[in-house]
């Protein structure tokens, strides 16, 4: 299996197909709005600005595992995130990034590349990088700025 042959749901819980970003270049993300990484939003906003009429999609998931930081509904969560942050990609609906419950798509991103905890998600804005050809060429860690990932989407655009 690839990436393409997952589906993902949309906040209204409509599933949509990976298949849809097929040929895009994807920064794949588990957020919240209540974590000290949070401020992330701005400069995920800022590549997404910049990039996506070239080819970038941001595919924004938060997640409420880790100190739960991303409370309340996703409506609210996107409502936040537009308020404070201005953001105009993608937010998808919460989901678990870890354990049994955990969303399909993160369980492939995780087994194609591995983080310091294996194959487990350590917390909040752990971001994935998948090439135009669906393959996750990258994984960088909650601490790594948006702006120092900037060069490794310029080489995949």
């Amino acid at each position: 299996m690839g990436i393409y042959d997952y589906s993902i749901k949309a906040q209204d819980g409509s599933e949509i197909s990976m298949e849809d970003y097929k040929g895009k270049v994807l920064l794949i993300v588990n957020t919240a709005t209540g974590c000290g990484f949070t401020p992330q939003y701005e400069g995920l906003q800022k590549l997404y600005d910049e990039y996506h009429d070239k080819g970038l999609e941001l595919l924004d998931f938060p997640c409420n595992q880790f100190g739960h930081q991303a409370p309340g509904t996703d409506a609210e969560i996107t409502g936040f995130c537009q308020l404070h942050y201005n953001t105009t990609f993608p937010q998808f609906k919460k989901i678990e990034v870890n354990g049994e419950n955990e969303e399909p798509l993160y369980t492939y991103l995780k087994s194609q590349q591995k983080g310091m905890m294996g194959n487990k998600i350590k917390w909040n804005f752990t971001k994935f990088l998948v090439d135009r050809e669906g393959n996750v060429v990258s994984r960088f860690a909650p601490t790594v700025e948006p702006k120092k990932i900037e060069d490794s989407i310029k080489e995949l655009l």
